[in-house]
């Protein structure tokens, strides 16, 4: 057990630890900006769909009901633009952490792969690779790196932590370049909905993949778009034979969503309504936020997506994280994503209206 544990970095939230104590002891208490955890209410029509399925005794299957399956192609073919979907082009998962700390391990990669990830990313992409005793392998542009030994390149878009966006050109060229040297390319679009500034656009459209879902797969999540981080619920899209391959693996595994979940999900992807609601109260909060932090004297970068603002005082991250930490606000350094975000910090917008409100008063 001890090998395993000694193959990753510290958990980094612990370090965050006693910024928290700090900003809790604030007399009107702690604004917690940190983590991007939904704080709002479940909507109510995913509530009965899950209560209604709560008589679940029998084992639910990995791959899902039909009516899940159907919802699944559905909303993608909707919502992303993909073509030509059938049952075949998507999995169910038990939430989006789970699959990307244990896909290089699912598909088989071990000493001598390398797996491709963000210079500034989401830590579990290096995780993953590590748990399977493959190489991480950071990038600015993927396109520059040396593609031997890859065997699974990340795309994150929109970005956490920073809310970049790739355009089509953009995700058109890696695609090109990572089916030119074989190349699985694992697009994490969890943040897709969630477009300010930006439309984000999915590696599965066919713009960007010319109506091909070969070599290419995207993960998808309803823990933002439908306060559902609790559910763990997410799946993927994409390439039938991956997800095939994949899908015979999570039955040995047993890696099943819940069959409740499962009922949950159909009624989160059959609904536009409460994704409009949520995205209003977050476009209330990032706005009221940003122009805080900006009168304050941060500069913003990026964040044209997701949940997060990306801010810099330009000075390092855990000065900052200091700062605001007397005033009661916590937010996460930006060294938590990588070495190149040392000067920077990543303040989420999923904090109560009371708290965000609390936020900009201390600002200013």
């Amino acid at each position: 057990m001890g090998a395993v544990s000694s193959l990753l970095p510290v958990f980094p939230w612990d370090r965050l630890e006693p910024y928290k104590a700090t900003a809790a002891a604030h007399p009107d208490g702690i604004v917690d900006l940190s983590v991007g955890t939904p704080v709002d209410p479940v909507p109510a029509l995913i509530r009965a769909a899950l209560t209604d399925a709560a008589d679940s005794h029998g084992y639910p299957t990995v791959w899902g009901t039909p009516a899940l399956r159907d919802a699944l192609t559905a909303w993608a073919t909707d919502r992303l633009g993909a073509r030509g979907l059938s049952h075949a082009n998507v999995l169910p998962v038990v939430g989006s952490k789970e699959l990307v700390a244990w896909l290089p391990t699912q598909l088989g990669l071990g000493p001598g792969d390398k797996v491709a990830h963000p210079r500034l990313a989401y830590p579990t992409y290096e995780v993953g690779a590590r748990l399977a005793r493959a190489e991480p392998v950071a990038y600015d542009d993927p396109t520059d790196l040396d593609p031997a030994g890859i065997k699974l390149l990340w795309l994150n878009s929109p970005s956490n932590p920073t809310g970049r966006v790739l355009g089509v050109d953009e995700l058109r060229r890696i695609v090109a370049w990572a089916r030119e040297h074989g190349i699985l390319v694992v697009s994490d679009e969890c943040y897709l909905e969630l477009g300010w500034e930006a439309d984000p656009v999915s590696v599965l459209h066919p713009d960007v993949c010319g109506g091909s879902h070969d070599g290419l797969v995207a993960v998808h999540s309803l823990s933002k778009r439908s306060n559902l981080a609790g559910y763990r619920a997410a799946f993927l899209v994409g390439d039938a034979a991956v997800l095939g391959e994949l899908l015979q693996i999570r039955k040995h595994g047993g890696m099943m969503v819940a069959a409740p979940v499962q009922a949950a999900t159909v009624a989160a992807l059959g609904d536009t309504a409460h994704v409009t609601e949520q995205r209003e109260r977050y476009a209330r909060r990032r706005s009221a936020l940003r122009t805080a932090f900006e009168a304050a004297g941060f500069r913003i970068e990026h964040s044209e997506a997701s949940l997060y603002l990306w801010a810099t005082r330009d000075e390092p991250c855990w000065d900052t994280v200091g700062h605001l930490a007397e005033r009661g606000i916590l937010v996460a350094p930006g060294d938590f994503y990588g070495p190149a975000g040392d000067r920077f910090v990543r303040i989420a917008f999923t904090a109560t209206d009371e708290r965000v409100e609390a936020a900009v008063r201390r600002l200013a």
